[in-house]
């Protein structure tokens, strides 16, 4: 235990993390070189398309510094250790790494990381410095008391500001000496065991007793055909083998461990994991409920009642909110095509549903229930913590489970004040709002924004905020050139598109962070879009009154643009209430009957002309409109 060092690598998107990873791999010798490729830890096919971690990926890795007396000495006995420094005398370490994502979406995946570990590796950019996920990080791992290790990467670029970047670090770390801030360049690995070396020395052991009752936190979990659901684990006391009993306490669920081990970093089968270990757990479970992120295995068969419950259930972490909701459903309810491409029949809501099951295991933040459209059929009503995520959900249901999905509009939810029962309602989707008659007031989410900006580009961001409603609240200096501006914002002007804004006014160099921080009343109505006079659900929206006329026109606008002709002109209207606030029409496919006629009275040409009017007023009538996909995806985009 004494030589066991659990770390995560915590950086704002695109830092480094994943090269950095490929370097310890490859100094430990952890992956052979045969086998080596870039982003290894990146194991997901979208990772690797969009360049970006989504999912947490622990991996165990041994380091051997060189010239260091046996690990036998101490033979794992505390007691013998005279000094600190002693402990980095060990012939080897065993270095249990999880690779955390860095988009804002993904705080969760960090949150249940840094729950399991002592120590994390502060990644920042030499080319970009401090951003603010870098700083939302640091600060969730101070909270949990975990070492943490400043680390400048991408030294060898010819735009790095190595000396701007360690005194952005120094005052955040209020160490103005600016000690013990390594400076590596992970493509290269200049520097790169100098961090393993820190680590260490620096992270604390694991603390626990290998005779005490098991208690194993599960920060992951994913499902196996043969082996059920895999749990996750970080062992803080006791042990566990293949065989042995296992109760889940808080889902009060009972198992048998066919299989434990660690990650190499594909599963690799040990004979037993013990305190201070990170490891996996085979339960042999395939009921999806019985396996909850969070929650803490034991070997002691318990209740709420044992006296010892609340002694052996872990704290595990707080349970993620949703911020974003969107509308999936199948894009046919009755066949489609499986996963494998075969051309089997299924029931494709509850293939739907199972695949979110299966998703949910190894994204807990994910929400869903089931709904009903009359234009759309059954589906499921989802909870995302950004549109991000929101998007990388979508793409691995289509990857991964072969699913064909029409998704709605994002939306955020409201809270309605009632009229006549002074209750109020949570609304996850527009299609619950009540009659406006008997609502009172709307209530829609704010959110506290962290915006770290040049100081070149406040003026222009400061342009952009009041677009989006913001209201400013302080403005503080990281560095002489770097400032930190914190605005009060509604929720859903967020989440769509204010990112990409916010990177165009800044050149790219801004960047944002933002925490849930209650709800607020706003003088919001529900806008509904209409295609050839038939309410679309998945294109109603709640929006401000003030904007409601800008954003109906941009929306009819935008579908005429997109939505193929047909044989008949369509109309496209934007409509709050009974009264249409925006309009346009997409004219009819047009097909010359007269191109085969060759003279004759003009009459011949009329007569022909009006038979084609008739036939389009006829097809008007009994004509249904089907909406592609592709629509509801760009309409999704706004």
């Amino acid at each position: 235990m004494i030589s066991i060092r659990n770390f995560v690598i915590i950086a704002h998107i695109d830092a480094g993390k994943s090269t950095l990873a490929d370097r310890f791999l490859e100094l430990t010798g952890t992956i052979e070189k045969r086998k080596m490729q870039e982003q290894f830890l990146d194991m997901h096919p979208l990772e690797r398309e969009r360049g970006i971690t989504i999912k947490l990926q622990p991996v165990r890795m041994v380091y051997r510094p060189q010239n260091k007396i046996s690990n036998v000495k101490y033979q794992n006995d505390i007691s013998k250790i005279k000094n600190s420094s002693e402990i980095l005398n060990f012939d080897f370490y065993i270095l249990n790494l999880i690779d955390t994502p860095g988009h804002v979406d993904f705080y969760y995946e960090v949150s249940r990381s840094l729950a399991a570990v002592e120590g994390a590796i502060l990644l920042v950019d030499a080319t970009k410095g401090i951003q603010a996920q870098t700083l939302s990080n640091y600060n969730f791992a101070m909270d949990q008391g975990l070492t943490i290790i400043p680390v400048i990467n991408k030294i060898d670029l010819p735009n790095a500001q190595v000396e701007k970047v360690e005194e952005e670090i120094a005052i955040l770390s209020g160490d103005r000496r600016k000690n013990g801030i390594l400076k590596i360049s992970a493509k290269t690995g200049e520097g790169v065991e100098e961090v393993l070396k820190t680590v260490a020395e620096k992270v604390p052991f694991p603390k626990g007793d290998e005779s005490k009752p098991l208690q194993a936190l599960i920060f992951d979990s994913k499902f196996d055909p043969y082996k059920g659901i895999i749990a996750y684990v970080r062992i803080f006391e006791g042990s566990i083998k293949a065989g042995d009993k296992i109760h889940l306490i808080v889902q009060e669920a009972e198992a048998e461990a066919l299989e434990v081990g660690y990650f190499k970093p594909e599963l690799q089968k040990s004979g037993e994991l013990k305190a201070g270990e990170i490891g996996y757990i085979a339960t042999g479970l395939k009921d999806m409920s019985k396996v909850r992120v969070g929650d803490t295995i034991t070997n002691q068969k318990l209740n709420i009642k044992n006296q010892n419950y609340n002694s052996l259930v872990l704290p595990g972490y707080q349970e993620p909110n949703p911020f974003v909701f969107a509308s999936l459903y199948p894009r046919n309810a009755n066949v489609a095509l499986s996963a494998t491409k075969n051309h089997a029949q299924r029931d494709d809501f509850n293939y739907l549903k199972d695949s979110l099951e299966k998703l949910k295991l190894q994204d807990s933040s994910l929400r869903f229930e089931p709904e009903h459209s009359d234009a759309l059929g059954p589906g499921f009503r989802c909870g995302f913590l950004g549109m991000l995520h929101a998007e990388i959900v979508s793409e691995r249901l289509k990857m991964d489970f072969g699913l064909d999905l029409i998704i709605t509009s994002p939306s955020v939810e409201y809270e309605v004040k009632l009229k006549m029962k002074n209750e109020k309602l949570r609304i996850k989707s527009v299609s619950k709002l009540p009659d406006p008659g008997q609502i009172e007031t709307i209530s829609e989410p704010f959110v506290e924004l962290e915006i770290l900006t040049p100081s070149r580009h406040l003026g222009q961001i400061m342009k952009l905020m009041p677009e989006c409603r913001a209201i400013h609240l302080e403005t503080n200096y990281l560095s002489s050139e770097t400032m930190v501006l914190k605005y009060r914002a509604p929720l859903a002007e967020i989440i769509i598109d204010f990112y990409d804004k916010l990177k165009s006014v800044s050149s790219g160099f801004a960047s944002m962070s933002y925490r849930f921080a209650g709800f607020q009343e706003s003088d919001l109505v529900k806008l509904d879009i209409l295609v050839g006079g038939e309410v679309i659900e998945p294109f109603s929206r709640i929006v401000p009154r003030v904007n409601s006329y800008q954003e109906g026109k941009r929306m009819v606008e935008k579908l005429k643009e997109i939505m193929p002709p047909q044989l008949f002109n369509l109309a496209l209207q934007a409509a709050i209430g009974g009264k249409i606030i925006a309009r346009e029409t997409i004219k009819a496919r047009r097909k010359d009957v007269t191109g085969y006629l060759y003279g004759g009275d003009v009459t011949r040409k009329m007569k022909l002309l009006k038979k084609q009017k008739r036939g389009k007023e006829r097809l008007k009538e009994s004509g249904r409109v089907d909406i592609p996909q592709e629509v509801y995806l760009e309409i999704l985009k706004k």
